[in-house]
C-alpha cells in the first residue's frame, strides 16, 4: 500500500465509512483504502482516559435538590429495586459513586448454607461449566485462553503447584487432586444489579495479580463480537484454594468501571495511569507473619466495582461437582451456584 493511502487509513474515515450512507466513500477505495474492521475501531477508543474521566464525575458531589431527579432516572432506566438499599433515602448519597457502591438490608440477601459454592453477586449467568482443553466459554460459542485469562503461572514459592509449560500442563497444575475437574462460572453484572461482590465459598486468598488492560464493554452482545474479550480488559485475579483444591475469583473491569476495589487489599489500585496495558503485577498475602494468605468465609464481603461488570470463578472440584444453573438465568448473591 503506498504512503498516501497508509494516511487515508485512520479512524476518522472509518467513522464516516460506518455512519455515512452505503458506497458514500468507496471513490477512496480506488487508492487503496479500506476501513478499519469495528472491532479495531473499538478497540481505538480510549476507554481507560474515558473511565478515568467518568470515576472523577461520580465523586462530584451533588446539590441536594438534585439527587432525587437524578437518582431516579437512573433507577428508572436500569430497573434498580431500592426497597433493598440499606438507606432508601436518596438524599443521603452524596455523588453518583455512593449511590452505585450502596449497600443492601441485611436480609435482603441470605445465603444459602446447603450448598458448597454460591454466588458472589447479582447478575446473569452467561456460561458455566468444566474447561476443556485450557479454553473458557465467555458466551455460547465464544472462548478465551484460560492462560492468557490467569497469566503465567506465579513463582513456585508463592503456590503450592509450580509453573506450566504447555496447555496440558498448565491445567494439571491447577488440578491438584487426582479425579478432580476443572470449572468454571461467568456472572455479568448489569448497571442496576448491587455492585458488591463476596466470597463464593470458604476458601484461603493466597495470591492477587493486576491485570491494567483495556476497560471495554462487557455486555453479552460485545462478549460475543469481540474474541478473548476478558483477556484484554483490565482484571483482578484471586487465586487460593478451597477444600478441594484451587480455587480463583476474577473481577473483571468495563468501560466507566476503571475502579475494582478489594477491600483486604489497600495496595491496590486499578485504573491508574502508572500502569500500562499489557503488563501485570502481582501480589503474594502469604508472608513470614502469615503463612495460610487470607481466610474468607461463604458470603463474606469481598469487594466492588463502580458500575456494572464481569465475574469469572474458574475452580477445582470432584467429578460429580453439579452446577444448578441455567444459562442467561438471574441470579442473586447468596444463591447456590453448585454443589457435590
Amino acid at each position: 500500500m503506498s504512503k498516501p493511502a497508509l494516511k487515508l487509513r485512520s479512524w476518522p474515515l472509518t467513522v464516516l465509512y460506518y455512519l455515512l450512507p452505503l458506497g458514500a466513500l468507496r471513490p477512496l477505495s480506488r487508492v487503496g483504502w479500506r476501513p478499519v474492521s469495528r472491532v479495531a475501531l473499538y478497540k481505538s477508543v480510549p476507554t481507560r482516559l474515558l473511565s478515568r474521566a467518568w470515576g472523577r464525575l461520580n465523586q462530584v458531589e451533588l446539590p441536594h435538590w438534585l439527587r432525587r431527579p437524578v437518582y431516579s432516572l437512573y433507577i428508572w432506566t436500569f430497573g434498580v429495586n431500592m426497597k433493598e438499599a440499606a438507606v432508601e433515602d436518596l438524599h443521603h448519597y452524596r455523588n453518583l459513586s455512593e449511590f452505585f457502591r450502596r449497600k443492601l438490608k441485611p436480609q435482603a440477601r441470605p445465603v444459602c448454607g446447603l450448598h458448597s459454592v454460591i454466588s458472589p453477586s447479582d447478575g446473569k449467568i452467561l456460561n458455566f461449566g468444566q474447561v476443556k482443553n485450557c479454553e473458557v466459554e465467555q458466551v455460547k460459542g465464544v472462548t478465551y485462553s484460560l492462560e492468557s485469562f490467569l497469566g503465567p503461572r506465579i513463582p513456585t514459592e508463592d503456590l503450592p503447584f509450580p509453573p506450566a509449560t504447555s496447555c496440558g500442563s498448565f491445567r494439571s497444575q491447577l488440578v491438584t487432586r487426582e479425579g478432580n475437574e476443572l470449572y468454571h462460572c461467568v456472572i455479568y453484572l448489569a448497571p442496576g444489579d448491587y455492585h458488591c461482590f463476596h466470597s463464593p465459598t470458604d476458601w484461603t486468598v493466597s495470591h492477587r495479580r493486576h491485570f491494567p488492560g483495556s476497560l471495554m464493554s462487557v455486555n453479552p452482545g460485545m462478549a460475543r463480537w469481540i474474541k478473548e474479550l476478558f483477556c484484554h480488559n483490565e482484571r483482578v485475579v484471586l487465586t487460593g484454594d478451597w477444600k478441594h483444591g484451587f480455587f480463583s475469583l476474577t473481577a473483571v473491569g468495563a468501560t466507566n468501571v476503571g475502579s475494582i476495589r478489594i477491600y483486604f487489599d489497600q495496595d491496590l489500585h486499578t485504573n491508574s495511569p502508572r500502569y500500562s496495558k499489557g503488563s501485570y503485577n502481582d501480589f503474594s498475602f502469604v508472608t513470614h507473619m502469615n503463612k495460610e494468605g487470607i481466610p474468607m468465609r461463604k458470603g463474606e464481603h469481598l469487594g466492588e466495582f463502580n458500575l456494572g461488570s464481569t465475574i469469572v470463578l474458574i475452580f477445582e472440584a470432584p467429578k460429580d461437582f453439579n452446577f444448578k444453573l441455567k444459562a442467561g438465568q438471574k441470579i442473586r448473591f447468596g444463591e447456590a451456584l453448585g454443589s457435590l
